[in-house]
């Protein structure tokens, strides 16, 4: 209403201003009044930040989380259904004529029917500029789940109603609720058995300490599942299922004291239980409470089916409603030790306006070959303040304030791109050309004369490692090549002998074993030669943050033996383990002399490699 007030206000003044020429000046034509007082209120919105903040406002970006095969890629397509994005949704595993998830278009994922990569999806729906960032469901892909995190504002937590809370259900919302994301939570495949909604509540309350407050709640399950009762309305939304890939058919909406409503349901059980559940809510469950939800205290409750297409829109567009627009984001001196492990602030932590009018993003995921055909190399970037416009000359925050002209942009969708043609917002996610490596993750982008340096997004721990060997050295310069390219996305983490500079064997490292298989498979799809790789027999890594000084001490003391001592791609040591025993002793022995990290993040380019 505020923001209303005061746009009208600006057009007052507009208007009366170019009425005060135009009898002054004699002008007749309505044109050149019109022009004119395009021009005046367009300058009179940009000098008061009000088209920026009205921008800002209009975003809703969001990434979805669950365990696999809870449907999350088939939710994100319903999604765009709805939006209008696409006129068919895929399907993950697709038959015969069926049209392929948008979200999953890399070959492997398409074979796997897993989704193994994020994917950007943007939209504009209702007025409002939707963002939805798909991420794997798999543990093994979790460290890019976590920096697709870093660039949400909202995340959707789905869970599979037969199962309730699975093991990555509960690995992710810890991850979300580092990142301090409001929590939206989406009941899947109520078209078949499922547990009592009462039941998915307790859990959820149990597990995560959230008060759980239901927006949508069934109206039946399995086949026997209706439709939804939207508590915010009070009305019944009754479905009947839509054909492959196409919206549901909403048969009919009523109110939940009218006669009618039990006709409509035909099935005089189910009415009797929807009159009891809405009255054992109002009585157990508490109101919706949206500062509760910022806070990470509660969180808002849907349910439905994605594949049935039930309570999919209904939920996009209380969504939209409810979801948080673009908020300040802390720089890294704002970021204390304890950002990576429980989501702390400093007291003295510097925010960045969104509404701000200096321009400012990071990198939060790098992708090669979105189209195999050019070998392109892509940079994410999610803006964090000001607006962008194409051939804008930026600052790189690692590079010493290294000025860049961004010409080569696309707004993304999947692996579609379209070349930026207006002016991009906070809350936005854009890709920029990568061809020289210039960009890695979590590096900061910005304008102005003040240097900007968001929190970095850390690499984890891995925990399985193997020698990568070039079966066919006839094609060394393409295995090169390739192994760079798919390694500077960050899936995957590089590790060498110390001191070597590029000559000697690669050690891939990594959270799961699954992502191996990735780099292996994507090796010969888009690159054409094949690499085999020898397992080596540690299970756990270190960073040693002190240096290889104080390693050389800790080894002439004889506290690492049966230990690897590698290097990472900054030249930082880094400890295998080939036990978890082993990894404690030395932790105890030696780790504050070490200072022993289970996570490292990207130095600035003045800081030199210490060997």
């Amino acid at each position: 209403a505020e923001m209303g007030c005061s746009i009208f206000m600006v057009m007052f003044l507009a208007f009366g201003l170019v009425r005060t020429f135009s009898l002054r000046y004699k002008w007749h034509s309505s044109y050149s009044c019109m022009h004119v007082a395009n021009k005046v209120i367009l300058h009179m919105l940009t000098d008061d930040n009000v088209l920026l903040k009205s921008e800002v406002l209009r975003r809703r970006n969001l990434a979805i989380i669950s365990h696999p095969d809870a449907g999350k890629t088939t939710l994100t397509e319903k999604l765009l259904l709805y939006g209008g994005a696409i006129q068919q949704a895929g399907a993950v595993k697709a038959k015969g004529e069926q049209r392929r998830a948008t979200s999953d278009f890399m070959e492997l994922e398409q074979q796997r029917g897993i989704s193994i990569s994020s994917t950007v999806l943007m939209y504009e729906y209702s007025g409002r500029v939707v963002s939805i960032l798909d991420t794997p469901g798999h543990q093994d892909f979790s460290e890019d789940t976590y920096r697709t995190l870093a660039a949400a504002d909202n995340a959707v937590m789905l869970i599979d109603a037969a199962k309730g809370l699975e093991p990555q259900t509960r690995k992710l919302f810890e991850v979300a609720h580092l990142r301090r994301l409001p929590l939206f939570t989406f009941v899947n495949k109520l078209d078949r058995p499922s547990l009592s909604p009462f039941e998915i509540c307790d859990q959820i309350e149990a597990e995560f300490g959230l008060a759980c407050s239901p927006v949508l709640w069934p109206v039946g399950s399995g086949d026997r599942f209706k439709g939804v009762l939207d508590r915010r309305s009070g009305v019944v939304h009754l479905f009947s299922k839509g054909a492959r890939g196409q919206m549901a058919q909403e048969l009919d909406q009523i109110a939940l004291d009218d006669p009618a409503l039990e006709d409509a349901i035909g099935d005089d059980e189910l009415y009797a239980q929807l009159l009891e559940d809405a009255e054992l809510i109002d009585e157990l469950l508490p109101p919706l409470d949206m500062p509760a939800v910022l806070r990470g205290e509660m969180t808002p409750l849907f349910f439905g089916s994605a594949m049935s297409n039930f309570g999919v829109q209904l939920f996009l567009d209380a969504f939209l409603d409810l979801g948080t627009p673009p908020t300040p984001r802390a720089v890294e001196l704002g970021a204390s030790d304890g950002a990576f492990t429980n989501g702390a602030l400093n007291d003295n932590a510097q925010l960045v306006d969104p509404a701000s009018e200096d321009f400012s993003g990071f990198v939060f995921k790098l992708q090669a070959n979105l189209n195999p055909k050019h070998r392109d190399r892509m940079a994410f970037v999610r803006i964090c303040s000001g607006s962008f416009e194409k051939g804008m000359k930026v600052k790189h925050s690692r590079l010493k304030g290294r000025e860049l002209t961004l010409s080569q942009v696309q707004t993304l969708m999947g692996n579609e791109r379209t070349s930026v043609k207006e002016l991009c917002y906070p809350g936005d996610v854009i890709g920029i050309n990568n061809p020289a490596g210039t960009f890695a993750i979590g590096d900061t982008l910005y304008t102005g004369s003040q240097r900007i340096s968001y929190s970095k997004i850390p690499s984890f721990s891995p925990e399985v490692f193997a020698y990568c060997l070039n079966p066919t050295p006839s094609k060394y310069k393409q295995f090169t090549k390739g192994l760079e390219q798919l390694l500077l996305e960050g899936a995957v983490q590089q590790l060498r002998e110390r001191g070597d500079s590029g000559g000697g064997t690669v050690v891939l490292a990594a959270v799961g074993a699954l992502q191996f298989e990735v780099v292996t498979a994507r090796l010969s799809s888009e690159y054409g030669v094949e690499a085999s790789l020898e397992r080596l027999a540690y299970q756990h890594a270190r960073w040693a943050l002190a240096g290889w000084e104080a390693v050389d001490e800790a080894q002439a003391d004889g506290k690492l033996l049966s230990v690897l001592k590698l290097q990472d791609n900054y030249g930082r040591p880094v400890l295998l383990f080939p036990s978890e025993w082993k990894m404690n002793s030395v932790i105890s022995a030696c780790g504050t002399a070490l200072n022993l990290r289970p996570y490292a993040v990207a130095p600035d380019v003045q800081e030199r490699r210490k060997k």
